[in-house]
Formats: C-alpha cells, sequence, structure tokens
C-alpha cells in the first residue's frame, strides 16, 4: 500500500473512533427523549440497512453453510440483541463518560476468552495487561476502596462489554470462512427484529413515543444509526483487510477518549483526574493484555537479530 492510501485509511479510522465515541453521548441523548429498547431496535435496523445497501452494491453476499448460520446467530443474539440492549438501558442510569471507559475494555476482554476458548496463549505480559485494565476500572469508580462498588447501571455496561466481547469470538469463527461486511450485516438486519420483539413486550406504548421527539432528535437518530453503526463498522472492517487486525484494534482506544470529550461538550458531565488516570491504565492494560506490545518487541528482536546476522 502507498505512503498516501496508508495516511487516507488512518485517517477514516481516526474519524471513525471519534464518531464512535460522539455516539455514545448520541445514544445518552437519544435514551432521554426516545423508549429506549424500540429506538435501539429501529436504529440497528438502519445500520443493517445500510450495511445491507454496501454489500449489494459490492457483491459481497452469498449463501452461508449450517456452521456459518450457527457462528452468526450466536454472534448477533450477543452482539447485538443483548449488547445494544443493555448499553441503551443502562445509559438511562449513567453518565456517558462512565460508560465509554466501561466499553473500553471490550478489547482486552475478547483477548481474555481468545485465551480461555480459542487456545491463545497467555504470557506474562498479558497478565501485565489485565492487571493494569483492572487498576482502571479501581480509578473509574473513584481510586478508593470505599468507591469500588459498581451501581446497577455500570453493572448493565460491564454485562453488555463482556457479551460484546463473546460475540467477537462467535464472530471470529464465522469471519474466517465468510466476508465480515456480510456477517455484519446478517446480524443487523437479523438482530434488529429480535429487538424490536422485545421492545413490543418491554414497551408496548413505544411506537408510538417515537413519532413524539423533536426533529434534532431525529437527526441524531440518523446519524446514530446511519453514520456511526451502519457505515462506521463497514469502514472499520475495511480497514482490518488493508492495515491488519493488530493496527485497526489500536485505534479503538481512541473511543473512550473521545467519549470523554464529547461527554464534556456536550452534556457537561465532569470529567475527573479519577477517571483520566482511569483511562490512561485501560489504555496500557488493552495494549500489553491483546499482544500489542508483545508483537512490537518481537518484530524489534527481529530486526536486530536480522542486522547481526547480516553483520556477521
Amino acid at each position: 500500500m502507498n505512503q498516501k492510501r496508508l495516511f487516507l485509511t488512518y485517517g477514516l479510522v481516526f474519524f471513525v473512533t471519534a464518531i464512535w465515541g460522539l455516539n455514545i453521548v448520541i445514544i445518552k441523548v437519544l435514551v432521554e427523549d426516545l423508549p429506549p429498547q424500540t429506538m435501539t431496535a429501529f436504529r440497528i435496523m438502519m445500520a443493517g440497512i445500510t450495511a445491507l445497501i454496501i454489500i449489494v452494491l459490492g457483491k459481497s453476499f452469498r449463501h452461508l453453510s449450517k456452521r456459518e448460520w450457527i457462528y452468526v446467530l450466536l454472534g448477533m443474539l450477543f452482539g447485538v440483541i443483548l449488547h445494544h440492549s443493555l448499553i441503551a438501558v443502562g445509559l438511562t442510569m449513567i453518565d456517558a463518560s462512565n460508560a465509554s471507559l466501561i466499553l473500553a475494555l471490550v478489547p482486552l476482554t475478547t483477548a481474555i476468552l481468545a485465551v480461555l476458548f480459542l487456545g491463545e496463549k497467555l504470557t506474562k505480559l498479558r497478565i501485565i495487561g489485565f492487571i493494569l485494565a483492572l487498576s482502571g476500572v479501581f480509578f473509574i469508580q473513584g481510586g478508593s476502596v470505599s468507591n469500588m462498588q459498581l451501581s446497577q447501571g455500570e453493572l448493565i455496561l460491564l454485562i453488555a462489554m463482556v457479551v460484546q466481547a463473546i460475540s467477537f469470538i462467535f464472530v471470529k469463527k464465522a469471519t474466517a470462512t465468510l466476508d465480515s461486511k456480510q456477517v455484519t450485516t446478517i446480524m443487523y438486519l437479523l438482530g434488529s427484529i429480535g429487538l424490536l420483539i422485545i421492545s413490543f413486550i418491554t414497551e408496548p406504548g413505544g411506537l408510538s413515543e417515537m413519532t413524539s421527539a423533536s426533529l434534532f432528535i431525529y437527526f441524531l437518530f440518523i446519524v446514530s444509526g446511519i453514520v456511526a453503526t451502519g457505515v462506521g463498522y463497514m469502514v472499520f472492517n475495511a480497514a482490518i483487510q488493508q492495515i491488519g487486525a493488530g493496527q485497526t484494534a489500536i485505534f479503538n482506544n481512541f473511543v473512550p477518549f473521545f467519549g470523554l470529550v464529547f461527554s464534556a461538550l456536550f452534556l457537561n458531565e465532569t470529567i475527573t483526574a479519577s477517571q483520566l488516570i482511569g483511562f490512561v491504565f485501560i489504555v496500557a492494560g488493552v495494549l500489553f493484555g491483546t499482544g500489542y506490545i508483545e508483537k512490537l518487541w518481537e518484530k524489534k528482536y527481529k530486526r536486530i537479530n536480522n542486522a547481526r546476522k547480516s553483520v556477521g
């Protein structure tokens, strides 16, 4: 890949992470004005339709095998229905800034699950990463033992983070043989139907309440569904194919940062020193716990050894 195209890819991924950070703030605003479950169902449906248009234009659709359907449906259950339902409910209870920091643990939790269920190696550096991330959670809670008690909203967001990490394991299995864009599209479309059924049960008057908001709220709703969730994930998946999963995943660390910044700018939430320290610990924990630092060191040692051999 030439330098110009590489910088364009980096720029697009950076923009997507900013949009995702902003999206947490947008959802926080949406759940204050719209029924959370019903809004989430239609938001994900919009994302699914956007993704469907993209894969139809790209002609990247094919029939799935029985095994692929199992992985995709399990990924949908955990990553769409459970994850997005829990986020919508949790954000009615806690600030967007805290939610951003909790969701930042997704890459690390995925790495832990990969060790447990995919047979990936657990190294000393990864253990250090896990400890650093847990320290980050400690600081998010206020930095003292007496404050180490999760509120109901924080617990819901924590579960939302875990179920998304679980979904990534199934998505990883599915994308071993399927185009990631097709997997995303099916998960969103079928998941939105599941979310809609749940909303009929939990929010009987949800459909009528969806028509009573202001034009600005509907604008945010469209931005969240089409731009942040629909196009955002497609761009991110395309970047993975261009520059690799490792480099792309590092950009995920900007999401909680932007979440904190936009929470302060648009929701007037107070960002504490303890939260900022927690953010630094979580980012460090993700870098170590996902094996990124380890890979950098391995590359460095290989270059040194190759240089020595060439000199010798």
